[in-house]
């Protein structure tokens, strides 16, 4: 199998291969044709990955091997020949100027990816220890390549009700959902522990949401709290539905009675959510996630069948069962996925 050091090899091999066979042609080909332009592949291609010495290197490789066959092809001095090399030296010199602006770009792209780093691990913070008989296990994958941050949140706090956890989507991309995740997650970090029962903790985040989202922002979130005899209370702002996955591998959906708006929508009517419970007997899991997990697409645009692949989740450590699901759903896709996805899994 090829592996990315083998990429990186032909890469870096390419300028000289390039200048090896552009000299074999203008051999081959006689003083007559002349082929002594073609050595500015040379440069071309060490632009493409090299750092300034690199392309430097393979510049001054070509340039002397430009003259050299200059002068064997009898066009040192000549129109032809002065035109090589300065074919060469301008390709040579673009490239040494193409390099650094494009090392310039990486070191910004560097420092945006550190800074979204330390964001989500201050936003999305380390799971805590859970009270024996409970187990907790996420998994987060951001739809921006290569920057694990996105409008998708997750947290689960250790109360005096019990295990609180609350997985949530921000409507919008980019740093405004961010910063609409961390109101919603820095309400739920004070309510979870301050009070008394899980809709006055919904609460809290509705005033939270209300008073920090711009008009007709939003966020579906899902408040889970967990007892130690496995009662699980939920109370939904328009979120899908957790999967409870039996001992037995039997699954089903946890709908709500009745369908409540998102965050940030509950001041324009309809009430606030019904909480409702399920029990979770030794063995059995539930499944919190985001509509990035369930919206994804095949090629033939066909979603994502959680509930059929609920069969994945039975691996014995819950974080690997959250990875084999997490590979699962990006192979459906064929691809990265295109919205981020997060999901919680608590299992007795």
């Amino acid at each position: 199998m090829r592996t990315r050091d083998d990429g990186n090899l032909v890469l870096f091999l390419l300028p000289y291969i390039a200048i090896a066979l552009a000299t074999a042609a203008d051999l081959a080909a006689g003083r007559p044709l002349g082929l002594l332009p073609l050595l500015a592949l040379g440069p071309a291609f060490a632009t493409l990955t090299g750092g300034m010495l690199h392309v430097a290197t393979v510049g001054l490789l070509s340039l002397a091997l430009c003259m050299l066959l200059s002068v064997y092809d009898n066009l040192f001095g000549t129109a032809r020949g002065v035109t090589a090399l300065i074919a060469v030296l301008g390709t040579s010199m673009a490239g040494l100027l193409a390099t650094r602006l494009r090392q310039r770009q990486e070191e910004r792209l560097a420092r945006i990816r550190a800074v979204a780093q330390v964001a989500h691990r201050i936003l999305l913070r380390e799971l805590p220890e859970t009270p024996d008989g409970l187990q907790l296990a996420v998994s987060y994958s951001s739809a921006t390549r290569d920057v694990q941050i996105g409008g998708d949140f997750y947290e689960a706090i250790e109360s005096r009700a019990g295990v609180r956890a609350v997985v949530g989507d921000v409507q919008g991309k980019g740093l405004n959902a961010v910063q609409r995740a961390s109101v919603v997650l820095g309400a739920h970090q004070v309510a979870a522990y301050d009070e008394d029962t899980l809709p006055e903790v919904g609460m809290c985040l509705e005033r939270a949401a209300l008073r920090h989202f711009p008009e007709a922002a939003f966020a579906t979130v899902i408040l889970a709290e967990v007892n130690a005899d496995g009662t699980v209370t939920l109370l939904n702002y328009g979120h899908p539905p957790p999967l409870i996955v039996r001992r037995d591998g039997t699954s089903y959906f946890a709908e709500p009675a009745e369908p409540a708006l998102p965050l940030g929508l509950t001041d324009i009517g309809g009430g606030h959510p019904t909480p409702y419970r399920v029990e979770l007997d030794p063995g059995d899991q539930m499944l919190l996630y985001t509509d990035g997990t369930t919206e994804a697409r095949n090629a033939a645009g066909q979603f994502y069948p959680l509930g059929e692949r609920a069969s994945l989740l039975r691996t014995p450590d819950p974080t690997s069962a959250l990875e084999a699901l997490r590979s699962d759903v990006v192979a459906h896709t064929g691809g990265p996925l295109v919205d981020d996805a997060a999901m919680l899994l608590l299992r007795r």
